[in-house]
């Protein structure tokens, strides 16, 4: 009896896994665009975000790039990206959004820092997260065993 319900369990736990991912990284990637757009400037002025926040904008480029991958099944889980999408451009440059993102995130040549993904995953896990999950999860476990 034990075995059977920890089996359904278990199997509900991965449909419901799936429901709760799409809605977390749509808050993460919501979240993202947001830390992304401290302020504006014109390309070749001096920006006004500081160090530490998130880049100011200059054409959009990288806030537009911001998206999340499908759900796919991994082992027993489920698994989805967020972060900025491959060969997308901005008009005066030939630097993609996914190069000078990753250097924001990470940390230019002068050791400055402008992060926006992994403050956005922090702001949902910690926000979002809970409301996403007891939806996707509430009271449907109590039908399971």
């Amino acid at each position: 009896m034990f075995t059977a319900a920890f089996s359904r369990l278990s199997a509900e736990g991965v449909v419901r896994g799936r429901i709760a991912l799409e809605p977390l990284a749509l808050a993460i990637e919501k979240q993202a665009k947001i830390n992304a757009s401290v302020g504006a400037h014109k390309r070749g002025t001096p920006t006004p975000a500081s160090p530490g926040t998130g880049p100011a904008v200059i054409s959009g480029t990288l806030r537009r790039s911001i998206t999340h991958s499908p759900s796919v099944q991994v082992g027993t889980g489920w698994e989805t990206r967020v972060g900025t999408g491959a060969g997308i451009v901005p008009p005066y440059g030939r630097t993609p959004a996914s190069r000078y993102g990753l250097a924001l995130e990470t940390g230019l040549r002068n050791g400055a820092v402008y992060p926006f993904l992994g403050p956005a995953f922090t702001f949902a896990v910690r926000f979002a997260a809970p409301a996403i999950y007891r939806a996707a999860y509430g009271d449907g476990w109590k039908r399971v065993i």
